[in-house]
């Protein structure tokens, strides 16, 4: 028996680099299981990051409802560069308009600053250590008390922690690309310290309008860019004195500016583009099929 997303079209789109496809189900009754989260992965050209899939909306003011995705079909709180993209399939043209997309971590309301380009209100960053969360009580989110390394060579420690629709750590290091973050990541993602697993980043802070980013991201692994681990870096580096509340984040990807307003809500903006357009194939669902 074949899916009903067979013939569905969809989007492959990027966000800085983060790759996302786009299944607008809006309309419908059709939903994405995991398994098939998994199978259009594996598509030609399909290999994202996420899958954002539209819904209906469920909550007044909202337009639509959006699920996430990760590559391995486990779900997804929040992502601010999917965000963008289904921003851009929400407003055809170059029309200027601003609307609110809702996920499980919340509201997200989308502007469109130009053809190409949009800002996300990513909303207020958590800092206590339930709201992340952790296992264990720490008494300081700008630094607690995890150390990955080994003996004899480059140790990482004291991460700052924050959850920006999903749970973070940010190691502050002067070289992102001393390390190697496919190892250490999936340990650090799956530590018990977090039981939800986290986002691990390694984060260069250059100036204080400027950090360079490299992140492994849950349920995904190494990533060229991530929205809401731009967001938990900026807030983080701003409160650890490091730099100011407005900064530019650049990722392998490209670059994001990320601004913590006075308002403690945390807006991302950042480029979109569209990389083909398709409807899946029947076959690609087959062997998931039972």
């Amino acid at each position: 028996m074949s899916s009903p997303l067979a013939g569905r079209p969809f989007y492959k789109m990027n966000g800085a680099g983060n790759e996302i496809v786009v299944l607008d189900l809006r309309g419908t009754n059709l939903t994405v299981a995991p398994h098939e989260a998994r199978a259009i992965g594996r598509g030609p050209g399909l290999l994202f990051d996420q899958l954002m899939v539209i819904h209906d909306s469920r909550t007044p003011g909202a337009e639509a409802f959006v699920k996430i995705y990760n590559i391995d079909g486990s779900e997804a709180e929040a992502c601010g560069n999917g965000t963008r993209c289904v921003a851009w399939v929400m407003t055809p043209g170059t029309q200027t308009r601003a609307f609110a997309v809702e996920t499980v971590a919340g509201l997200l309301e989308c502007a469109r600053e130009g053809d190409w380009s949009f800002t996300v209100d990513m909303g207020l960053p958590r800092f206590e250590w339930q709201q992340i969360p952790l296992s264990r009580p720490e008494p300081d989110a700008k630094a607690i008390d995890l150390t990955c390394g080994p003996i004899g060579g480059k140790i990482l420690q004291n991460p700052s922690v924050a959850n920006m629709g999903n749970p973070h750590a940010i190691f502050w290091v002067e070289d992102v690309e001393a390390y190697d973050l496919s190892a250490f990541g999936p340990k650090l993602e799956h530590d018990p310290i977090f039981p939800q697993k986290a986002n691990i980043s390694l984060a260069h802070v250059v100036s204080r309008d400027h950090i360079v980013l490299k992140v492994w991201e849950r349920g995904v692994g190494l990533t060229r860019a991530c929205g809401s681990a731009a967001c938990a870096a900026a807030v983080s580096a701003a409160r650890n004195g490091v730099t100011g509340r407005e900064v530019r984040v650049t990722l392998p990807g490209g670059d994001l500016l990320i601004d913590w307003r006075a308002d403690d809500h945390v807006m991302m903006t950042g480029p979109v583009e569209l990389e083909f357009e398709g409807t899946f194939d029947p076959a690609l669902f087959a062997d998931e099929m039972v």
